[in-house]
């Protein structure tokens, strides 16, 4: 079924959320985090073993809705990202990200939250924040360095570069660049072996591997939302959302 952006298809032990605005690219808007959390969060007790988290069209999510015809990112968005990145993080099943396409803003930092993230070699992440004013949030002030390390943390942090699918498994960022045509079969191959598996052996070893390299991802998330929560009020994110929208390069003040 599809509920508020969001396509939820159940099969056996197996939860498929496919992000579904491809006209807007996936871009998040509230209610899509909202119901993805309350799925992930149902399927740690109903029977379910693996979640796949994709997005339908040319894209996996551009990050928050910032078009013209949203109302611009704030603080019910944040905590409803904080909260689904710790539900994903913290799920006993295995989280597999089929990234499809881009994974901007938020969107990268949910693609970048599950277990085993597999990008089509088209694919690409970025952390596009700085671009409108803002600071990366969802967790990707942690999850980013405690996969790549600090210095290319920075680089995709405050450069905001597009990083290709090819060289984010390079660096670690990802477990897996997979050819476009050869995409869907392997996620489909890692959703056996997964649902197949052990659970509980596999929560236990997720569990000891985030509580090992995101032991502080709840203080990294709080210093989000408190720094982010100072930016959304800036005449320079005013002036980035309002670039974005009008196409252009921002003029940001420091204000």
């Amino acid at each position: 079924m599809t509920d508020d952006g969001l396509r939820i298809e159940r099969s056996d032990a197996v939860l498929r959320l496919t992000i579904d605005r491809p006209d807007r690219l996936n871009a998040l808007t509230p209610a899509i985090v909202e119901r993805a959390l309350a799925e992930v969060e149902a399927a740690s007790g109903d029977g379910t073993r693996v979640i796949v988290l994709t997005g339908a069209g040319r894209a996996f999510s551009s990050g928050a809705d910032v078009g013209p015809d949203g109302a611009p990112p704030g603080l019910q968005l944040l905590d409803l990202a904080n909260a689904f990145t710790l539900a994903l993080t913290g799920s006993p099943c295995v989280v597999i990200a089929a990234v499809n396409g881009i994974a901007a803003g938020v969107g990268c930092s949910f693609a970048l939250a599950a277990d085993l993230t597999i990008a089509k070699e088209s694919a690409s992440f970025m952390l596009a924040f700085t671009r409108i004013g803002l600071m990366p949030d969802g967790g990707a002030s942690l999850l980013v360095p405690a996969a790549v390390g600090r210095a290319r943390a920075a680089r995709m942090a405050l450069l905001a570069e597009r990083i290709p699918a090819r060289q984010a498994a390079e660096w670690g960022l990802i477990a897996e660049a997979v050819a476009d045509e050869e995409f869907d079969a392997r996620i489909e191959q890692l959703v056996e072996q997964t649902s197949n598996g052990a659970p509980l052996a596999y929560a236990a070893t997720k569990r000891t591997l985030n509580e090992a390299t995101l032991g502080d991802l709840r203080s990294v998330l709080a210093a989000e939302r408190e720094r982010q929560g100072q930016l959304l009020t800036t005449a320079d994110f005013a002036e980035g959302i309002a670039a974005f929208q009008d196409k252009r390069a921002a003029q940001f003040g420091g204000s």
